[in-house]
């Protein structure tokens, strides 16, 4: 029993999907089959998100986010409106929290100039006119108003009709268990062979797995993150505007605990970035195997012993905040009246599918991109893959998968 394929996506995530379709929008006779493990696609990162359109503040020049993030942002914004789905032009607003923010403001500001995104400086006044209860430790805050908040679930559920209709092949529950690089063929977990011309890995939280099969990717593994959320309480009375968020430590691929307004109104605070001891670990013990919990941890203790790029002081940071006190006591230096009374427990939950640079010892900060034989791979797609995903496939189709 088997198929075959011009071109088979693994992973049926919003990277896979964008893949897939501009593969069949270039090539519209090519066969193009999507494997998703799970019974129902973007179950894992498409479909926990925060959802914010980010603007690409945050990249440096030569960075592929900075490349392709902000008409990321506008063609994401684009598809929303051209399906009807629901997207809320908040604007974000970045405060500083501490003494060293105020350099770092000042960059984000040179970044944003570099890549024609609009930006307004604030002032304490300005500040308090717009955000009555946000705080700036040193008066100042940087106003980005192209910032928006959209809706992954729905964006996905109509990626994939799409895909359906312009005679893309989805197969669900069709988990990956074997490849045969020399036949080219990958073996599902029910037995079945598919064969192809080009694979191409996105498999997300599953990417260096999948890599490592076609011999690709060794340099890498998954060291993954788990973003926990609160919810604000309505009761207690926070009129927010927009997206508030703490100037980020640029060293580190995470945001800190911000606030995103969802496009039904709920007000959450969070992510944390507190170690997953699973690659799905999303509640207490769940996808949390013996291989799995010395493999992370081994990691995280090499690093935490290397204290490279402030990975000490994150871990210690973070790992408080597995706490609801101590995340109340984040969120407060963006909001200094919160107190813990007013977070609410919420499911909200992602894991971040970061990648671990085993040579440098380093956390991966840029989309990577890996060719392997008859194959591409999609290996570190961390936020803002989301916002990115069709100037991103563009970019995978143009430098990896045109000549094939």
């Amino acid at each position: 029993m088997g198929c075959s394929a011009d071109f088979l996506v693994i992973g049926a995530g919003v990277v896979g999907v964008t893949i897939a379709r501009e593969l069949k929008l270039r090539h519209p006779d090519c066969s193009v089959i999507v494997l998703e493990k799970e019974k129902t696609p973007g179950l894992h990162s498409s479909g926990r998100n925060s959802g914010v359109l980010h603007s690409g503040i945050y990249y440096p020049v030569d960075s592929l986010k900075a490349a392709v993030c902000r008409q990321g942002a506008i063609e994401m914004a684009r598809y929303h409106e051209e399906h009807d789905i629901p997207l809320c032009r908040l604007g974000k607003i970045l405060i500083a929290t501490n003494e060293f923010d105020a350099p770092q403001l000042d960059l984000l500001a040179e970044r944003a100039a570099t890549h024609s995104i609009p930006v307004q400086h604030l002032d304490e006044k300005q500040l308090s006119e717009l955000e009555p209860e946000a705080r700036s430790l040193n008066g100042r805050a940087l106003l980005v108003p192209s910032t928006a908040v959209g809706t992954p679930g729905a964006v996905m559920q109509t990626m994939i009709h799409e895909a359906g209709r312009r005679g893309i092949e989805l197969k669900l529950d069709a988990k990956a268990v074997a490849v045969n690089t020399g036949a080219s063929s990958v073996t599902l977990a029910n037995g079945e062979e598919i064969h192809f011309g080009h694979a191409i890995n996105c498999a997300g939280l599953h990417a260096d797995r999948i890599a490592h099969m076609f011999g690709a990717g060794q340099r890498y593994t998954l060291l993954p993150f788990k973003g926990l959320y609160w919810k604000l309480d309505p009761a207690a009375g926070f009129a927010i505007r927009h997206l508030i968020y703490p100037v980020p430590d640029l060293r580190v691929p995470f945001l800190g605990v911000h606030t995103t307004t969802t496009t039904d109104g709920t007000i959450y605070l969070g992510p944390t970035a507190v170690p997953a001891f699973g690659r799905e670990n999303y509640h207490g013990l769940q996808d949390v195997t013996p291989g799995e919990l010395a493999r992370i941890s081994g990691l995280l203790m090499r690093q935490f012993i290397a204290g490279r790029d402030g990975f000490r002081r994150l871990t210690l940071q973070e790992g408080r905040r597995y706490f609801k006190t101590w995340f109340a006591e984040a969120a407060r230096a963006i909001l200094p009246r919160l107190t813990a009374d007013h977070l609410l427990p919420t499911d909200k939950v992602g894991i971040r599918a970061q990648m671990l640079d085993r040579q440098t010892g380093k956390l991966v900060t840029d989309f990577l991109i890996e060719r392997g034989r008859r194959s591409t791979h999609i290996l570190n797609a961390i936020s803002p893959a989301w916002t990115c995903s069709f100037p991103f496939a563009r970019h995978v189709c143009d430098n990896f998968l045109e000549e094939k």
